[in-house]
């Protein structure tokens, strides 16, 4: 029971200084969090991590031409597409670069990636029944016959000229089966910073949430390049291929295989990389050429049409070799890790950097914008591990000023003129030294996911 005191003066219940308390804290909460607020305010929505530069996570075409640089080709009708310098790893322009697609047999670059390293190319393997169990309907074949041998050589012509599924599915058992192949592409997919990836076979045949980006496909081209066997096989025209034993004189033939990338041989100077076509991923393709000492790397998903990926890769790398020197990169290709770093290595270039110039450190999918990027200030450093950031002087200055708030409560109860005094004095949480992580000038329109883009499975 509550009761009045000698003065005859209302006492004060429990319930009611507590909400007095809670209150004080939530406004001194608020007034700490402020400027975090106001700076969420001035870009909405913040700007996603992207890996490659905070422009690449950006819809739309990407490029930032200078006063001679020729326009971008028009008529492109690709769902994503990027231009890259090889060497430099600089991103000269972008169309959607993160946008998440079903990448057809240009995963086949990954698995190259991945499995090429492991097996000297003159092993002879002998082809089990089980090897060849599995394949999609309709899979593009190079025509392998069980309990016959292969070299791991023709293995890979197989896959990279004739797209073979079948030449695929034997090397993935020979490296251990094809669900830990799959398993071992996703990381090296990390390792390589492709974070919009997600490998459900090693082939690239059409799975349920099968998808990579244009962003992506560069980088495993790219990668790919380093390795010299990679590097001849994507480059080969056409080669003879081990055929079944004639019943009649007991001898082996061989057969013709054709590489089925319509770019080689006809662009000047073009060294491979990648096709794909399936009926939901449409055509995909990576192509790389050379020319004056510069090489460059363009990939483009899903134009409208078959032919199409040809025609606008041209394009794009005829539009790349003339704008190369005119313009300012809009993003970067990331280094690759090295297998079981946890996180980059700074300084640190890859073993093949010989042939292609390194790039800058990957950067996570929830990272910050990543260097190089014009979402970037020119000259900021990034912040040390023994230096406060926003979020420590955000949480600093919320428990200061709870502590503050609790102790004008406890004084107000002895001290009411001193109570009210306190309630004007001035907030110092304005002037907490928090800046803006993002330039709201170069925030996306639409926030992608945390991978790195939207899902597009079923679109065709």
């Amino acid at each position: 029971m509550c009761r009045t005191s000698l003065r005859n003066r209302p006492c004060r219940r429990p319930g009611r200084r507590a909400a007095t308390l809670t209150a004080a804290l939530a406004t001194a909460l608020v007034l700490a969090t402020a400027p975090v607020a106001t700076a969420l305010a001035t870009g909405e929505p913040p700007p996603p991590s992207a890996v490659g530069g905070e422009r690449l996570a950006q819809s739309g075409v990407q490029v930032s031409l200078g006063s001679s640089a020729p326009k971008l080709p028009t008529g492109l009708t690709g769902m994503s597409w990027l231009v890259a310098d090889a060497d430099t790893g600089d991103v000269l322009a972008a169309y959607n670069p993160h946008l998440r697609l079903p990448p057809a047999s240009t995963l086949k670059m990954l698995f190259a990636d991945t499995v090429l390293p492991k097996f000297d190319r003159r092993t002879v393997h002998t082809v089990a029944p089980d090897e060849l169990a599995g394949l999609g309907a309709g899979s593009s074949l190079v025509g392998i016959k069980e309990d016959l041998d292969y070299r791991v050589e023709d293995l890979w012509r197989g896959v990279f000229l004739s797209s073979g599924n079948d030449a695929v599915h034997v090397l993935a058992h020979m490296n251990g089966g094809v669900e830990e192949t799959v398993r071992q592409m996703q990381q090296r997919a990390v390792e390589l910073g492709a974070a919009d990836t997600h490998v459900v076979s090693p082939d690239g045949y059409d799975e349920d949430g099968q998808l990579t980006s244009a962003y992506d496909l560069t980088l495993f081209a790219r990668e790919g390049l380093r390795n010299p066997d990679f590097r001849s096989y994507c480059a080969t025209k056409d080669a003879q291929f081990p055929g079944a034993v004639d019943s009649r004189t007991g001898q082996r033939g061989t057969f013709g295989i054709q590489n089925t990338d319509r770019l080689l041989g006809r662009y000047p100077g073009l060294i491979g990389v990648k096709n794909g076509y399936t009926t939901n991923a449409g055509s995909t393709f990576v192509g790389a050429a050379q020319h004056d000492g510069r090489t460059l790397l363009v990939a483009v998903m899903h134009p409208d049409t078959y032919m199409k990926v040809y025609d606008e890769t041209a394009a794009l790398l005829d539009w790349g070799f003339a704008a190369a020197d005119h313009v300012t990169p809009v993003g970067k290709l990331v280094t690759p890790k090295q297998p079981a770093e946890t996180a980059p290595a700074q300084g640190k270039g890859s073993a093949a950097a010989s042939q292609l110039a390194a790039a800058p450190a990957p950067v996570p999918a929830k990272a910050g914008p990543a260097g190089g990027g014009p979402g970037r200030l020119a000259g900021a450093r990034e912040r040390g591990p023994g230096l406060l950031g926003p979020e420590t002087w955000t949480v600093t200055g919320a428990l200061t000023l709870s502590a503050a708030a609790a102790l004008w409560l406890l004084r107000g109860r002895r001290r009411g003129p001193l109570a009210a005094a306190s309630r004007r004095s001035p907030a110092t949480v304005a002037q907490t030294p928090l800046g803006l992580a993002f330039d709201s000038t170069e925030a996306p329109t639409q926030a992608p996911e945390e991978t790195g883009g939207a899902t597009a499975v079923g679109h065709r």
